[in-house]
C-alpha cells in the first residue's frame, strides 16, 4: 500500500509534469516541494529537466535546507531556502510551487518599481483563500531576484506582512505559490497565473502611452 508521502510525490511530480507542457516550467528552471508527515522537507532536485520530472527526483533537507545524510549527494534546488522560509513563516502550509511562465516572467520585470501587481474585479480572486468576492483589489508582491538566498530571504522577512495571499512574484524570473495542500497550493498558482495571463493580454491590447 502507498504511503501518504509516496502519493504526495507521485502528485506533485504529474503536476510538474504538466506545468512543462503548460510552458510554465520549462527545461530544468523551476522548483518544487512538499511536506512530510513528520514535518520533513522533501524538494525537488536541481538540474533536472521538468518534462522527465518522477518521484525519486524528490529529495529531503532540514529546515535550514542542508540535504539529509541518506541525501548528502543530491543537489537541491538552488531556491530551497525559499521553500524553508515559508515553512518556517506560516504554519499550516504544506506545498510551495515555483513556476516560470512568459506572464509571470514579463510582468514582474514591468511592474518591479512599484513592487507589486494589482488585479482588481476578477472572478478568480474568489480562488485565493480569505477572498469571499471578486469586487476588491488583490497584490501580488515582487521583490528583485538575487542569487544570494539567505539575502533575498530576509527581504521575504521584511515584507512579510505583504505575503498573505499565498503568493509573490520574483522579478523577471517567475511566481512563488503556497497553500495548506497540494490541490489548494495548485489553486493558487492557477489564479494567479490566469491573472497574469489576463494582465499581459490586456497591455498588449492598451499599451501604456509611453511605449506608443
Amino acid at each position: 500500500m502507498a504511503t501518504v508521502q509516496q502519493f504526495q510525490k507521485a502528485s506533485l511530480s504529474e503536476l510538474i509534469r504538466e506545468l512543462y507542457h503548460q510552458k510554465k516550467s520549462p527545461a530544468t528552471s523551476t522548483n518544487y516541494s512538499f511536506l512530510g508527515d513528520d514535518g520533513s522537507i522533501f524538494v525537488s532536485r536541481s538540474g533536472v529537466d521538468k518534462s522527465q520530472f518522477q518521484p525519486e527526483d524528490f529529495l529531503v533537507v532540514n529546515r535550514q535546507g542542508q540535504p539529509l545524510p541518506d541525501y548528502a549527494q543530491i543537489k537541491p534546488s538552488a531556491e530551497t531556502l525559499i521553500h524553508c522560509f515559508i515553512y518556517e513563516h506560516f504554519p499550516g502550509m504544506t506545498c510551495v510551487l515555483h513556476t516560470h511562465s512568459v506572464a509571470a516572467t514579463l510582468l514582474s520585470s514591468f511592474f518591479e518599481q512599484k513592487e507589486a501587481i494589482a488585479f482588481r474585479d476578477y472572478e478568480v480572486i474568489k480562488g485565493i483563500a480569505g477572498q469571499t468576492t471578486h469586487a476588491t483589489a488583490i497584490a501580488l508582491p515582487i521583490f528583485a531576484n538575487d542569487q544570494d538566498m539567505v539575502a533575498f530571504c530576509e527581504k521575504l522577512a521584511q515584507r512579510q506582512g505583504e505575503l498573505s495571499n499565498y503568493g509573490f512574484l520574483i522579478a523577471k524570473h517567475g511566481l512563488y505559490a503556497w497553500g495548506e495542500t497540494l490541490a489548494i497550493a495548485k489553486r493558487h498558482l492557477e489564479v494567479w497565473e490566469f491573472m497574469l495571463e489576463c494582465e499581459l493580454e490586456q497591455l498588449k491590447i492598451n499599451p501604456p502611452l509611453a511605449s506608443r
